[in-house]
């Protein structure tokens, strides 16, 4: 028999009831009671809990004991049908109302609502804002409007969905009734926005520990990682766990590598039918399938409390969202593992995908990448890093993740943090990460003379430390809570109460000393060549010779000789190493920190386009995935030249309005190829839609530069003095573009 709502009057006592005899609960979990308190006294209320904490008893339980219906916003269609599925399995009256409801059956559930016989009612968004459905909320008797998984009405967010941003209408259509938000991720800018997006009433927010301790986290190098998620299920049998991977097609390929050995595994992602995807996600809840490979499609919502691993086969583009992924595991509180393969290819592929997915948001996502990617390399204790990123801190090392079971060396860095401390202060907070750099190396750029920032007492207190040792330390103290980053102001940093207390010498800073970590990569096929031979192995051979010609167009760019760039022994053993991460190519002799920032990735993009790393059942280690809408696999085969690669082909395509990635793909080319045409063929006067490539602002930030520095600057020296902004195909297009305008 269902609740009968005027069973009970809205009281704490009420509550307690209705969670023992509904939910099976003596008591409530922390803050719960006081969440329910506040929104039975009928004010706005916002909710921060992670994934598992109890979000959902905290308006369930309110809108069982309070007059009318509790309607609840929700993203999801699996979402709404499995919190419905379980408040009626606990004996609550709850429907839901989205694309998958018949009329009739609509009709059916609204006469519920209007004769009083609903507690709650699921909505999507875009159901909850039509005319007619608002008309109809206008009839009811409304408890309070639930906002679930608030973090996608804020584009700070890291799900931020266009549709969400119409609930602001809640407020002018229904004044008198309380709104509550809430959500497992969103940091303080995205906490901020979701209160003013939502028009709340001086909103009483309610912030729960983010801290998970019973999440074992572990990040490894993304070498082989078929090979290393079969051992790991391997030694875990029978435990159910998530895979997530980034592609339509890794999911299937991965589930039927999965299943080969046995194991009762499914995948999951958008291209499935409703039909597929419900069968899969049953079979998962009822444990008739132990793993499940997805796209981050799933999971939202489901409360399977007996996860017991979180795999991601590739690296998330942002904090968010992976902590709101890996707290779908553990979530009955025992042990639970987090796994996150890492490797620099995800990182580019990502980038790539950022540029084009919301131009509006390019920058902030980029940003929001940037502090993925360095958690991923992270040498201070991660769960750390994840509670500050949040806003909490954590006073000690939690011993239960890879850095804290194996810790690295520091030192004493309390001096250098006061140093970018102190600048920061000076700066009145509102440099970026970049200015703040040059301001301590003591550059005298136009971002660092116009703000005035040279004439502050701690301008070049660091110039004995190198742009990326000093970017290195500042992420260090990022990830340790002693700065912000405030996205909103020009991504300008901002100093917290612990940076606070660093800098007045109240507490001490350690630093985690330069040093590259021994390589956890095992080449399965062909043979190392021993450090220090100079000798690579056959299969080496011709990708030798193209890292020579890549060198060698390099070292031309920059008037250097080749050996500057790298040695001979060091290309040698990329050859036969061939490292397809930053962790494995910084185990390579002879490139260190600076080298890496400098050419790496132009190597890195080399080996993959030779084939990537050596191991054929995971050349999804180099991620050459499509990470649209439609989430395909595009991973390339091993390229082979066309036959007669000219410029004129090139020239001819580019006439024909193909981009530079499409001409490379149509050629079976490396992109850097075209583009190295492109340059050739604008040297010797022939017509290019140059505006494809620079654009005029660009070219005058560059000539800018050159007049600084004065003279003939040499490339190296303007992509030094531009702080890397610009790659060195557009340095040399802007010259190129200037020796035409004055006819030289």
């Amino acid at each position: 028999m269902l609740f009968a709502p005027e069973a009970l009057t809205p009281t704490i006592e009420s509550a307690r009831r209705v969670l023992k005899q509904y939910y099976g609960y003596d008591s409530f979990r922390p803050m719960q009671e006081d969440i329910i308190a506040n929104i039975m006294a009928g004010r706005d209320t916002v909710v921060l809990m992670p994934t598992g904490g109890g979000k959902s008893v905290c308006f369930q339980v309110p809108a069982v004991v309070m007059e009318g219906v509790c309607v609840v916003v929700s993203p999801l269609i699996a979402l709404m049908k499995d919190q419905v599925e379980a408040l009626k399995a606990n004996g609550i009256s709850a429907e839901y109302i989205n694309s998958s409801v018949g009329q009739s059956e609509q009709n059916s559930i609204a006469g519920d609502c209007l004769n009083g016989h609903l507690k709650l009612l699921y909505v999507s968004p875009e159901k909850l804002v039509s005319p007619g459905f608002t008309q109809f909320l206008k009839r009811l008797r409304i408890s309070m409007f639930a906002i679930d998984e608030a973090h996608c009405i804020s584009s700070w967010g890291h799900d931020f969905r266009p549709e969400y941003t119409q609930l602001r209408l809640l407020r002018e259509q229904f004044p008198q009734v309380p709104i509550i938000a809430l959500t497992a991720t969103a940091d303080r800018l995205t906490q901020r926005d979701i209160q003013q997006q939502l028009r709340m009433h001086e909103p009483q927010v309610f912030l729960s520990s983010f801290d998970r301790p019973n999440l074992n986290l572990i990040v490894r190098p993304g070498q082989d990682r078929v090979g290393g998620i079969l051992e790991f299920i391997e030694r875990h049998p029978n435990e159910s766990g998530i895979i997530y991977c980034l592609s339509r097609k890794q999911c299937e390929t991965l589930a039927q590598k999965i299943q080969q050995k046995g194991i009762k595994a499914g995948f999951y992602h958008a291209g499935m039918t409703a039909n597929q995807r419900s069968a899969v996600q049953e079979g998962f809840l009822k444990d008739d399938l132990q793993v499940i490979v997805a796209t981050i499609a799933f999971g939202m919502g489901i409360d399977k409390s007996n996860v017991r691993w979180v795999i991601h086969y590739n690296l998330p583009k942002n904090i968010e969202g992976y902590y709101q992924e890996i707290g779908r595991g553990g979530r009955d509180g025992a042990p639970a593992t987090a796994v996150l393969f890492y490797s620099f290819a995800d990182v580019m592929s990502l980038r790539e995908m950022l540029t084009k997915d919301n131009p509006n948001l390019t920058q902030l996502n980029l940003t929001k990448l940037e502090r993925m990617q360095q958690f991923a390399e992270a040498a201070s204790c991660r769960r750390r890093i994840l509670l500050n990123y949040f806003g909490e801190t954590l006073p000690h090392d939690c011993g239960n993740c890879d850095i804290c079971r194996n810790p690295p060396t520091t030192f004493d860095g309390t001096l250098l943090a006061q140093k970018a401390l102190s600048a920061v202060v000076r700066m009145r907070e509102r440099g970026s990460i970049g200015l703040l750099i040059d301001v301590l190396r003591g550059m005298r750029n136009q971002a660092v003379l116009s703000g005035g920032y040279d004439q502050i007492k701690t301008y070049g207190a660091g110039a004995d430390l190198p742009y990326l040792d000093w970017y290195s330390y500042i992420h260090q103290m990022l990830n340790d809570g002693l700065l912000y980053i405030a996205y909103e102001e020009g991504y300008a940093l901002k100093m917290t109460d612990l940076g606070r207390e660093v800098l007045q010498g109240q507490r001490q800073q350690s630093m985690k000393k330069f040093q590259v970590a021994e390589k956890a990569e095992k080449l399965p096929r062909g043979k190392r060549a021993p450090r220090g031979t100079g000798k690579a192995t056959d299969t080496g051979t011709d990708l030798y010779e193209k890292l020579r010609q890549l060198r060698k167009r390099i070292a031309d760019e920059q008037n250097v000789p080749p050996y500057v760039v790298f040695s001979d022994a060091t290309l040698q053993e990329m050859a036969a190493e061939r490292p397809v991460s930053r962790v494995a190519m910084l185990g390579i002799s002879g490139v260190g920190m600076k080298k890496f920032e400098t050419y790496g990735e132009q190597f890195i993009r080399e080996i993959l386009a030779q084939g990537g790393a050596p191991t054929p059942d995971d050349a999804a280690a180099a991620d050459q995935t499509s990470l649209g809408p439609d989430d395909e696999d595009t991973r390339r085969p091993r390229r082979t030249r066309e036959p007669g690669d000219t410029h004129e082909n090139t020239l001819l395509l580019h006439r024909q309005g193909l981009t530079v990635d499409e001409i490379a793909e149509r050629r079976n080319l490396a992109a850097s190829t075209i583009r190295a045409h492109i340059e050739t063929l604008y040297a010797k006067g022939q017509q290019i839609r140059l505006e494809e490539f620079l654009s005029q602002s660009e070219y005058a930030e560059i000539m800018t530069a050159r007049a600084q520095l004065g003279g003939e600057p040499l490339l190296r020296d303007l992509f030094d003095h531009l702080r890397e902004k610009y790659d060195y195909f557009k340095l040399r297009l802007a010259g190129l573009y200037q020796k035409r305008l004055s006819g030289k």
